[in-house]
């Protein structure tokens, strides 16, 4: 969360394209759903994080968005892994960015069920996805220009949402692929009205993911951004649900999506 304030109060002072139209650009992806539901490193209660089979579990379930971590290997392949390091998830040790793909790919990410996945290749979460569930990229350490790439040509432009990481990822997104929608967080210097709407004349994103106010959401939303919260913690349920949709969000970051979605059905937000 301290990485997210400095990056929102980086944006806030500084993000102001010389030349350029501040006016909202790159809609969402469209959704049929009035709150959306963000599978938080896809459906991982029965499958590991950020593996194919989590993201089809979560497009199974319903969930309107993935979250995809975007790491790079040592020879420049873009591979999905949260962690700086694959000791965690994995059979193996070692940092993502001194690893090549085929050592990456060698290894096999520790699983409940015993079954065998593998850490997959951001191409590969792509062609899962398409036509069946948005992608909310949370973009960790990876170029730019490649990660444009491959989402055009897996016919993915329209849905993608890109969470920014680092202040240079602003201009960088902006400066290659400027129809393509951002979200960040705000600085917790950004604590009233007037301040949101000077953030946002600075910034073209399209969501943000830290607005707990309800009154600061209703700004956001009169200016065409959307507020999705994070919900997911080891006691997120119908409590902490209902206090996130209180707020007057339009999208929840859920561990439990499946569960999610079933109280929304239930007290009709979808």
């Amino acid at each position: 969360m301290l990485l997210r304030n400095i990056i929102g109060l980086f944006l806030l002072s500084a993000i102001s394209l010389p030349g350029r139209s501040q006016q909202h650009t790159g809609g969402l992806p469209q959704s049929k759903n009035k709150v959306i539901v963000i599978a938080h490193r896809g459906n991982h209660v029965t499958a590991p994080e950020n593996t194919l089979a989590s993201y089809r579990e979560a497009a199974d379930c319903g969930a309107d968005y993935v979250e995809v971590d975007l790491r790079t290997t040592k020879d420049g392949h873009l591979i999905v892994l949260h962690d700086a390091t694959v000791d965690r998830t994995t059979n193996g040790k070692g940092r993502v960015n001194e690893m090549t793909l085929a050592e990456v790919k060698k290894l096999q990410v520790f699983n409940r069920n015993k079954k065998t996945h593998r850490i997959p290749e951001f191409r590969e979460v792509l062609a899962l996805c398409k036509d069946k569930i948005h992608i909310y990229l949370d973009f960790k350490d990876a170029d730019v220009a490649e990660t444009w790439k491959q989402i055009k040509a897996a016919g993915m432009e329209n849905q993608i949402v890109v969470y920014l990481n680092k202040p240079t990822q602003y201009h960088h997104w902006k400066d290659i692929a400027p129809q393509l929608p951002l979200m960040t967080s705000l600085a917790k210097e950004v604590v009233t009205k007037e301040q949101l709407v000077q953030f946002l004349e600075k910034t073209n994103v399209k969501v943000l993911d830290n607005v707990s106010d309800p009154e600061m959401a209703r700004a956001a939303q009169a200016l065409g951004v959307s507020v999705w919260l994070d919900v997911q913690s080891p006691e997120e349920g119908p409590v902490s649900w209902k206090d996130a949709l209180n707020n007057e969000v339009q999208g929840l970051q859920t561990d439990k999506p499946r569960e999610l979605i079933q109280y929304l059905q239930a007290n009709n937000y979808r």
